[in-house]
């Protein structure tokens, strides 16, 4: 029996991002960023067209994604060390004496507890499996996300839809 699976990793399925996380329960980074590149992989059956899915659908959908989070700052709306307050045309942030102050237009409150790369790749893909759906393609066995911050540095986020 055959199995089947597209992966799209194109040189515009990137972004930048300023970003920092929480880690030992008592301490935080210092605000930097990355030149993220991310791909996405589905397996599943053949189309009565043969394929998978349409890289050219994929592709897009990856892109579009990918230039949400494009020259942002990354915030994590579900780490309980952060106080995030949203003021008129301005987000605060506050780790304990820390305080950062950024434009609301240039920051993205993400429903994750961290920004790391394993917390981002399983964002970008619920992000990538809602559209999915909302398309219609349904017969997917796998989805997997990998986002890579710097090079040969990377996480992946792997679902499996076995039965559905």
């Amino acid at each position: 029996m055959s199995s089947f699976k597209v992966r799209v990793s194109k040189d515009y399925t990137v972004f930048s991002a300023g970003h920092f996380i929480t880690y030992e329960g008592d301490k935080c980074e210092s605000l930097h960023g990355h030149n993220y590149r991310v791909a996405a992989s589905v397996e599943g059956p053949l189309t009565a067209d043969s394929y998978v899915i349409d890289f050219g659908v994929l592709k897009k959908l990856l892109r579009a994604i990918c230039d949400r989070l494009d020259h942002r700052t990354l915030l994590a709306q579900d780490n309980p060390l952060l106080i995030i307050v949203e003021d008129g045309s301005s987000i605060c942030v506050q780790y304990r004496e820390k305080r950062y102050m950024f434009p609301r237009d240039e920051v993205i409150l993400l429903p994750i507890p961290n920004t790391t790369a394993e917390r981002l790749a399983e964002w970008i893909g619920k992000e990538l499996e809602v559209s999915l759906h909302s398309m219609g393609v349904g017969t997917l066995t796998m989805l997997e996300v990998e986002v890579e911050e710097s090079f040969g540095q990377s996480a992946v986020c792997r679902r499996d839809y076995s039965g559905s």
